[in-house]
């Protein structure tokens, strides 16, 4: 039997065999198939694979593959827990939440990949992140074998980044939710560009359905919704953070460039450096499959047929060019599976 190629299971569609996948899909197999890869000198969790970006050489290892399921909530007077299992894709329980009039997440509609995968990243977008109604984990912990429900308030959850990123090693089993439930009056908008395009006021009530289907529209147009027959959207969405520098260092940059306050520090927009350094949409290094997309600089595409080392390349060159031309360095946002972004 050939061992599973990994570029199937990416959304970046790139990378090499596995020495043995695991499937589980249920939280129990999910537990046994952790225990047994743990026995494994490597070992990989695998979800929707659209944050990862796997060497060519593929994973000399065991990867876990998450297809579990199961969502289930509990209402009171002041809202709903929601307690889902990490295999639930992400999008599909986003839609399940404005389907039943839950509030919370319907700005982050269209992210790809899996619940489990989302405390990871903190995923965020549209002003609103997963800390802001991510409540517990359950957690099953590779150092002590322990499985136990872990407060939100432990996992150090940040701009993208949490202890699931750096340092706690293990696998989400079940993420928990709080969310509001909807109102007549509808859910404040939290971000200038939805506003504009919704045309109505920062912080105006609009109604959960809306705000979900402008999101998914507007996600459409950067290429960050998932079409097998767009090449834009063969990518791990946002390829770089925006960085956060200090103020003094912010005011040495051109005048036009976007900020917003990150508490003491200032939010740079990665996408306009990228653009601003010279690298444009579409770009890409001569010979080259992997490419900038023609709708967003942010994401580096596959344009069929590329390699690891290549989106690597790509990254290495924006890298280059946007510390050249500003002096900011960007921190590639993807997990790299082997040697390809240090």
């Amino acid at each position: 039997m050939s061992e599973p190629v990994l570029a199937d299971l990416t959304t970046l569609r790139v990378g090499g065999p596995a020495t043995r996948l695991l499937t589980a899909t249920t939280t129990d197999e999910l537990v046994d198939h952790a225990v047994s890869a743990w026995d494994d000198d490597a070992w990989l969790v695998l979800g929707g694979g659209s944050n990862l970006l796997v060497a060519d050489d593929g994973f000399d290892g065991t990867v876990v593959l998450v297809r579990t399921t199961g969502i289930h909530h509990t209402a009171d007077a002041d809202g709903v827990t929601v307690r889902v299992a990490a295999g639930e894709p992400w999008d599909a329980f986003v839609a399940s939440t404005v389907e039943h009039g839950w509030t919370g997440l319907e700005a982050l509609s269209g992210i790809p990949g899996t619940v489990g995968a989302a405390p990871v990243q903190n995923i965020g977008a549209y002003g609103v992140e997963l800390s802001d109604v991510l409540t517990r984990i359950e957690f099953l912990d590779a150092s002590t074998g322990e499985r136990a429900w872990v407060p939100a308030a432990e996992l150090a959850l940040g701009y993208r980044t949490s202890t699931l990123k750096h340092g706690r090693r293990g696998v989400v089993l079940t993420v928990e939710f709080r969310l509001g439930t909807a109102s007549a009056d509808g859910v404040p908008v939290r971000y200038a560009q939805l506003a504009g395009s919704l045309g109505v006021e920062l912080g105006a009530l609009v109604a959960p359905s809306t705000v979900r289907s402008e999101v998914l529209r507007l996600r459409g147009t950067k290429g960050m919704v998932l079409d097998a027959d767009d090449h834009d959207t063969w990518s791990a969405g946002s390829f770089f953070t925006n960085p956060i520098v200090s103020a003094a260092f912010a005011e040495t940059l051109p005048a036009d460039a976007p900020r917003w306050p990150a508490g003491d520090e200032v939010k740079l927009s990665a996408a306009w450096l990228i653009e601003h350094a010279g690298v444009h949409r579409g770009y890409a290094v001569p010979g080259s499959r992997a490419a900038i997309s023609s709708k967003h600089t942010l994401a580096l595409t596959n344009r069929g047929g590329a390699t690891a080392a290549q989106v690597a390349e790509l990254a290495r060159y924006v890298q280059v060019t946007v510390l050249n031309r500003f002096g900011v360095s960007l921190v590639p946002e993807p997990v790299a599976v082997g040697d390809l972004l240090a």
